[in-house]
């Protein structure tokens, strides 16, 4: 062998005894720059903080909020995404991040929210806010409401955009709280998946929009998140990712620069899916079995979980039992939705971890008096 050739081989020796390590250690910790960060799964467990309560500026992650009080009015019936919304002089006259609506012009609710969620749009903001509430006042109000619902600890709103307010303000765990509960309504990922789209005015005229969470397109598995920027609160990040059964929530609160509140909730990401897992034992609305109908024109109903039953923890150490505690038989008539019993999720110790119900999956209505008699000349 040639003293060259024994030399690229020792080179290549060196850097892979010096990266491995390096690489291994990249894995295990986390070390972010930004003011506020916090790194959580889907459920509410943190896996990292810093500084994570601290009230600051938000920017834009406060239209988090926004569009959390506008799909529980979807919810609620209030409003529904095919409503037409009327864009008042004052929400077409909003200056930064918008998609420049036509004042007295009308778009469906959908698109509006599409553009808030897409390309953070404070024109889009100020008119849902005045849909679903009659005014900005009052949709404000209605957001220090859900707050105080989550029980957030250090957040309040004085306007619906994130525009710099004296006194409007949150933290990055409470950043978290609201976007998680965000996450929960699907519609979200229809719109916030969306990298590039025009927005079509009632005139012809478009607007592009591109999504100002470049993660979506650049790290694998992320699928939402709201970004923001004034001065005053640099740069933000909240954002979402999602590989196999395990989704990872990551907010970043005062970046010095918009490379590194993604590069740092990038990060934060590899650590969590690199260390932590989640595993669902009980999947929601998945068939668990039956239930006997006493009374009923059918002997039985299909019962399933209301809500997922998952573990999260450390890779290797989620290890449980499911424990059912049903009713024997239920009385009809019987309602989609009834209560029948529940689901548990017992650690190696037996104790309960976490619980859900189980409920009839359609409706059972009870026999009539024909209905007997129809059994009796059946049977005979």
């Amino acid at each position: 062998m040639t003293r060259k050739l024994l030399g690229v081989f020792l080179f290549i020796a060196i850097i892979t005894a010096v990266l491995v390590p390096i690489t291994a250690c990249a894995e295990n910790t986390i070390v972010t720059t930004s003011r506020e960060a916090i790194l959580m799964s889907e459920d509410g467990q943190i896996i990292y903080e810093s500084n994570a309560t601290e009230k600051r500026p938000i920017a834009s992650m406060t239209k988090i909020m926004t569009l959390l009080c506008v799909y529980d009015a979807i919810d609620n019936g209030k409003v529904t995404l095919e409503d037409n919304v009327i864009a008042s002089s004052r929400a077409a006259s909003m200056g930064g991040s918008q998609v420049f609506l036509d004042a007295n012009a009308s778009y469906k609710l959908e698109n509006l929210i599409k553009s808030i969620v897409v390309c953070s749009a404070n024109d889009s903001c100020v008119a849902v806010a005045e849909h679903v509430s009659g005014s900005v006042e009052n949709f404000v109000e209605g957001m220090n409401a859900k707050a105080k619902e989550l029980g957030l600890v250090a957040t309040h709103f004085e306007n619906c955009t994130g525009l710099p307010a004296v006194s409007q303000f949150s933290c990055a765990k409470d950043v978290a709280i609201m976007f998680a509960n965000l996450i929960k309504h699907q519609h979200y990922f229809t719109c916030s998946r969306i990298w590039m789209e025009d927005f079509v005015h009632p005139s012809g005229r478009v607007t592009g929009m591109t999504n100002t969470n470049k993660l979506i397109r650049f790290y694998d598995g992320c699928d939402g998140g709201k970004t923001g920027y004034t001065s005053e609160a640099q740069h933000c990040l909240s954002a979402t990712a999602k590989r196999g059964d395990t989704r990872i929530i990551a907010v970043v609160v005062g970046a010095p620069d918009s490379k590194t509140r993604f590069n740092e909730v990038s990060k934060m990401f590899n650590y969590a899916f690199a260390n932590y897992e989640s595993k669902v034992y009980v999947d929601k609305h998945s068939n668990i079995g039956e239930i006997e109908v006493v009374g009923g024109k059918e002997k039985t109903a299909q019962i399933a979980a209301t809500d997922k039953l998952v573990a999260f923890g450390s890779k290797g150490s989620v290890d449980y039992t499911v424990e059912y505690e049903i009713d024997a038989k239920v009385k009809a008539p019987v309602k989609q939705g009834d209560i029948v019993g529940k689901a548990k999720l017992l650690d190696s110790s037996g104790a309960v971890v976490k619980e859900v119900s189980v409920a009839v999956q359609s409706n059972v209505d009870a026999k009539t008096y024909w209905d007997y008699i129809k059994d009796i000349a059946t049977n005979n």
